[in-house]
């Protein structure tokens, strides 16, 4: 960059900022009301902290005083940092569901980055989808970028035990059903399960993401497990705020830290915390955006045979607030740093192999050594075959060992409506030998895609004592679930993808150590059921869904919309007038 005024290199907010002119006037003017000095304006780095606070994202919700401890620390670096609100894609409460306006998320951040005079950003992110959403949008724009998350909650209690966020719902939800816990206990445990700021303290999506932003390089060492209310949460915030002025000094941009091998290491550490299915789908998106040529069939390649290690719900025993006082997702990076790209850099200006130098474990039983793992095969298997020919995912440490060499009869759910409305039929035609299949619940159909592929099981089957069956269909699920459960098939049914032709009475074949997903029903047979099949409208036929609906990729390609990828820079836009 060249020299501007009082020996500051000219930055991208001058353009806005810098001039003597009436622009210049008006701008710094304007921002002056807020009590701004003369001097926030002289050159030094303009840093945006987007941030995702919303009492309606309620793992988001303690933002307001994260924020502050971010701008500390840029006012100590010398920037100048300036807070903006983007669409906070909250979890819990968004419907139909949250993924459908992760794309919206990542445009809305895109575009303010773009459209406003800053010289880097921090992105403040914690729920599932606010993680990929904004590193999506800012990779877009390439401005020197920093993630600090949230951090998860203090563990859940009741009664004595722990509580892990999601995975203890689907269990007690069921044992209600079964018969085998009272009304009265399941809604005690709810108040005993979410008991401070923060997102779920399970390996679920939101500790999945956070640890992926880590692993790829564009978090502070620590940040995926620290949880929200440890005052070490706020002094990340802080150093962060200060070393993204840095970032800004030296030119640092997510172009030069996510690379091929960046993700390559984050697809290995998912297998080794055994890490949501949904970090899949987010981070085949994010690659796209940065360019890196990176495909579905990479995560069976590079992460199904890395073991888990980290002894966390949904697969294993213990929580987040344990894995952080463990050593945190850099304890666990250290136990497979000869699987990693050591020589990957990251946004603290060093090496994987640097920060990793002097890191210690300090509870083997939360984060195992690798002769001793939770489970062998901890990564995702991709599967595919003529129900799946683009692919499906199946997180093995979360399914049941016995199920995943099976062929059984397939019980065809039409809708998660249709779902709802028979799944406990006393006459319903199912045994657990069975094979659920949901259709409708894909990118297009649901649409958005949402966490209803961890189907509850029937009543009935639940009275005998099963707990588990395969379950298949093109909707994902929530990272804190379980089962032997196949999400992401595509096509998807909407798309008219082979899903969408399965009959009740189908056999179906699931063969996991051979990644085959078979539908046993003749090429005839399936052409003349095509020939009767009618593609479904969209839920709406115009704005943002029919937007949605018209441009969704597949989850194969990560479900971005189709004419977002790519980086299209940060350019400075011209003056309005």
């Amino acid at each position: 960059m060249s020299d501007g005024e009082n020996g500051h290199p000219k930055r991208r907010s001058q353009a806005w900022f810098g001039g003597h002119d009436r622009d210049g006037f008006l701008h710094r003017s304007w921002m002056k009301n807020s009590g701004l000095p003369d001097d926030a304006f002289d050159g030094r780095p303009v840093i945006g902290i987007c941030n995702t606070f919303s009492e309606f994202t309620p793992c988001n919700a303690h933002f307001r005083g994260l924020v502050e401890h971010i701008k500390r620390g840029i006012l100590d670096a010398g920037g100048t940092p300036l807070e903006f609100p983007v669409f906070s894609c909250g979890e819990t409460l968004l419907r139909p569901t949250a993924m459908l306006f992760r794309n919206l998320a990542a445009m809305d951040t895109e575009e303010a980055i773009r459209a406003n005079p800053m010289d880097g950003v921090v992105l403040m992110c914690g729920c599932d989808k606010t993680t990929p959403s904004l590193m999506m949008g800012a990779a877009s724009c390439d401005l020197p970028t920093l993630v600090v998350s949230g951090g998860p909650m203090l563990n859940g209690r009741f009664k004595g035990r722990q509580l892990g966020s999601g995975t203890d719902v689907w269990k007690f939800s069921e044992d209600v059903r079964a018969g085998k816990m009272s009304i009265d206990d399941f809604l005690a445990a709810e108040s005993g399960m979410h008991r401070s700021a923060g997102h779920c303290m399970t390996m679920g999506t939101a500790s999945t993401m956070a640890s992926m932003a880590e692993s790829l390089g564009m978090a502070l060492p620590g940040n995926a497990a620290f949880p929200a209310v440890d005052a070490h949460r706020n002094r990340l915030g802080r150093m962060s705020g200060r070393r993204i002025v840095e970032m800004v000094e030296e030119d640092l941009k997510p172009s030069k830290i996510l690379t091929r091998k960046a993700f390559e290491n984050a697809i290995r550490t998912n297998g080794a915390i055994g890490g949501s299915t949904n970090a899949v789908i987010h981070l085949l998106a994010l690659a796209r955006r940065v360019g890196v040529d990176m495909h579905l069939s990479d995560w069976d390649k590079l992460g199904h045979d890395v073991p888990c290690l980290v002894d966390l719900m949904p697969s294993g025993r213990f929580l987040m607030e344990d894995f952080c006082y463990a050593g945190g997702l850099p304890a666990l990076m250290k136990q497979i740093e000869d699987l990693l790209h050591t020589d990957a850099l990251t946004v603290n200006g060093h090496t994987v192999g640097e920060n990793l130098a002097d890191v210690e474990c300090f509870d083997h039983e939360v984060i195992r050594k690798r002769d001793n793992p939770v489970n062998e095969r901890g990564g995702i298997a991709v599967l595919k075959g003529n129900l799946a020919p683009d692919g499906a995912v199946l997180k093995p440490s979360a399914a049941t060992a016995e199920l995943m060499n099976h062929r059984g009869r397939a019980v065809v759910f039409e809708s998660i409506e249709d779902f709802k409305a028979r799944v406990d039929d006393p006459d319903l035609d199912i045994d657990e030998t069975c094979v659920m299949v949901l259709k409708g619940a894909g990118p297009k159909g649901y649409p958005g895609m949402a966490e209803v592929g961890n189907m509850p099981l029937p009543t009935k089957i639940l009275e005998k004592g099963v707990r588990d069956m395969v379950r298949v269909s093109d909707a994902r699920m929530s990272g804190t679930a379980f089962g032997t459960v196949v999400l992401h098939v595509s096509p998807e049914s909407a798309a008219g993808g082979p899903l969408a032709l399965v009959e009740n009475g189908d056999m179906i074949e699931l063969d996991v150590d051979n990644r085959r997903l078979h539908l046993d029903v003749d090429d005839a047979e399936l052409e003349a059921r095509r020939k009767r099949w009618t593609a479904p409208p969209p839920a709406m036929d115009s704005g943002y869904q029919k937007l949605y609906f018209d441009h969704v990729q597949q989850a194969d390609l990560g479900a971005d919309l189709d004419f977002l990828g790519g980086c299209r820079g940060a350019a400075i836009p011209r003056e309005n007038h």
